[in-house]
């Protein structure tokens, strides 16, 4: 492991139990000296506790925003999207396994490169990118070294955006908040039951009030993605009742993203959402008030496009990652209506 990628970590708590709290994800593993947290990536030496991915690079790509996917937030715009090992869930259903699983206490990652946060800057600048986004694995462990980029980002005019599961504490949020722009969350359900099984977390409170902390706070653009996995959270009760929470706690014009399941890590067996399933959740729109469902995963007409919930007008039409703004005014609104789009350009 490459001694710069070991840092001290500021988010924790001592214990008078023996050992330290780690307080960047709701967790809040209490980690005795010689052990690692949840995650694999913070580890106790006699009494400090270190985050032992601090830079480490595990995927790097220029992305348009789009693929992350946020659709109201610099639309066309281009992020620095990077990631490194381990999670604090362990979905068996996970897309990027390969590094969310792993735990760089436990494995030999030569092939991994450390990125510094000024060197970070530097490529998102130099590759004409808008904005970074902190993705593939889970942020919320990563903070130390996010909250350093953040910075730096914020210094230089670039957006940041967190595409996270939602695990974050409200310490953790508090730090990142002043310069985080966009958190694009999944709401896989409104079950703890379906987190306890299939994510391994004990909870969906503690991802429901951290969104709503991060938006009434910090005022952060907010974007959510629900991964619809036929017999697990794709009935009509389930999909109402996100759409209806979304509606009543984030507001009506957050957008909410409907994904299409596809057999995965250890869900082999389980089959694709069928189209009629995104279908049905994009029409539940008419029946909660929630303003823009997109379609993720699976070609639809118009399952990517942004009408005027007023008037109808074709504002924003998308044809996979390609987007064409078309009918906008500078402020994100109709130009028929003038009505707010929740659009930031």
């Amino acid at each position: 492991m490459n001694n710069m990628c070991l840092k001290p970590i500021r988010l924790f708590d001592d214990d008078k139990g023996g050992g330290i709290r780690c307080l960047q994800c709701c967790r809040r593993c209490l980690i005795a000296t010689g052990n690692t947290g949840f995650c694999g990536t913070v580890y106790n030496d006699k009494g400090t506790l270190y985050t032992l991915i601090y830079g480490l690079v595990a995927s790097s790509a220029v992305d348009p925003i789009e693929k992350k996917p946020v659709y109201h937030y610099k639309p066309g715009s281009e992020c620095f999207s990077v990631g490194s090992l381990g999670c604090n869930f362990r979905c068996k259903f996970c897309q990027n396994w390969q590094i969310s699983y792993s735990k760089p206490s436990k494995n030999d990652h030569e092939e991994l490169r450390y990125m510094s946060p000024e060197a970070f800057v530097r490529y998102a600048i130099r590759s004409k990118c808008s904005g970074v986004a902190w993705t593939y694995n889970e942020p919320s462990i990563w903070a130390e070294y996010t909250i350093d980029c953040a910075k730096l980002c914020k210094e230089s005019g670039l957006y940041t955006v967190y595409v996270t599961n939602g695990y974050a504490t409200t310490e953790h949020l508090d730090a990142i908040g002043p310069y985080l722009d966009v958190y694009r969350v999944d709401i896989k359900s409104l079950s703890s039951e379906f987190y306890r099984k299939l994510a391994g977390a004990a909870d969906v409170d503690s991802i429901l009030n951290g969104t709503i902390h991060i938006k009434q706070k910090w005022n952060a653009h907010v974007e959510c993605v629900t991964n619809v996995i036929p017999g697990w959270n794709d009935s009509d009760n389930d999909l109402k009742g996100i759409a209806t929470w979304i509606v009543d706690n984030l507001g009506s014009n957050t957008p909410w993203h409907v994904t299409r399941f596809f057999p995965n890590a250890q869900m082999q067996n389980v089959p694709i959402t069928p189209e009629s399933t995104i279908i049905n959740a994009i029409n539940i729109e008419k029946e909660t008030g929630i303003k823009y469902v997109y379609a993720g995963n699976i070609n639809l007409p118009d399952g990517g496009n942004t009408y005027c919930p007023k008037c109808g007008n074709l504002c924003i039409e998308r044809k996979g990652y390609y987007t064409n703004i078309l009918s906008l005014n500078n402020n994100g609104c109709c130009p028929n209506d003038n009505e707010a789009l929740n659009v930031i350009l």
